[in-house]
């Protein structure tokens, strides 16, 4: 049997900020979404680049514990039971999204774009250098090639559409597999060059939030339950 694999605390650090910028992100939209505040979390910048912004170090993260994994001789039986509880998160908040929003349902969100894209990283892992290059041209190719064909439910979640679909969250494969797999060129390179930045442990106030960032994927499926029934119960004793 392998020894476990040594936790990287910085990255663990930096998925809670992802996670912890995103449960007040979220917070943020419930309570639009209950009607005590008035936000226009679909157009206004202030809310479309912090999705943006959210997303992406997410994805960064992704990535380099993509680097991470290989490098610690993650095997692809390891790999897949990792992936199958992804991807079974994914089902879940379709099916939760269907009953909250069943106009705008999650298809293809953030869950299942990672799903997919950890698949592409691992076997695009061999590239190395390439791997730059490759990202930038995942990111720039959706401003380049459009078509009707990929607006669909069937097909929106390849990202070369004309128009966004109207859902809860989309993190189509176009652009998104770009930024992880910048993530994971830039593991590999701290890995090569610079190990210490990511093997070094977080300061003891951070202790916390390295901790936190172990439990990302638990975190991302209970945190909206929480907020919205604690908005539930809020409204409530409100009598509104």
């Amino acid at each position: 049997m392998n020894p476990p694999s040594p936790r990287f605390e910085r990255l663990d650090a930096a998925r809670a900020l992802a996670m912890i910028w995103m449960a007040c992100f979220h917070f943020s939209f419930d309570l639009a979404n209950f009607g005590f505040t008035h936000q226009d979390f679909y157009r206004d910048p202030l809310w479309t680049r912090q999705r943006i912004a959210i997303v992406s170090l997410f994805l960064l993260c992704a990535g380099v514990g993509q680097a991470l994994a290989l490098e610690g001789g993650q095997s692809w039986h390891r790999f897949w039971r990792r992936w199958l509880q992804i991807a079974g998160a994914a089902v879940l908040v379709s099916i939760g999204s269907a009953l909250m929003f069943p106009h705008s349902w999650i298809s293809f969100g953030i869950l299942h774009g990672i799903a997919l894209m950890l698949i592409a990283t691992r076997l695009a892992a061999p590239l190395r250098r390439w791997l730059w290059p490759l990202g930038a041209a995942a990111i720039a190719l959706p401003l380049f090639v459009q078509s009707a064909f990929f607006d669909t439910r069937w097909t929106d979640w390849v990202g070369l559409v004309t128009h966004k679909p109207v859902t809860e969250d989309y993190a189509p494969i176009f652009p998104w597999l770009g930024v992880m797999l910048w993530g994971l060129a830039a593991g590999q390179w701290l890995l090569a060059h610079r190990r210490a930045w990511l093997a070094e442990a977080v300061p003891r106030a951070l202790a916390p939030l390295a901790r936190l960032g172990r439990w990302s994927l638990p975190f991302y499926l209970v945190h909206q339950p929480v907020l919205i029934g604690a908005l539930l119960a809020w409204r409530a004793t409100m009598g509104r």
